[in-house]
């Protein structure tokens, strides 16, 4: 398990790499500036994925980043 100033670094890097930093950083002003309940995000956005799809998914991005 990461340290949590490992997985913050690394988050932040992800963020700006797939945004750009000035949305990577408006994008955490956002989360900080209103309240925000991830486990009711995700319900609302996920309650239809079946465990079969997730794992489809997540194999095909994985075989996504060893081809770039």
């Amino acid at each position: 398990m990461r340290t949590n100033t490992v997985l913050k670094s690394d988050g932040m890097r992800i963020l700006a790499e797939h945004l750009g930093i000035v949305e990577a950083e408006r994008f955490i002003t956002l989360l900080r500036r209103e309240p925000f309940n991830y486990t009711e995000w995700q319900r609302e956005h996920f309650k239809d994925l079946t465990l079969d799809k997730f794992l489809s998914d997540t194999q095909e991005y994985r075989e996504e980043l060893h081809v770039q």
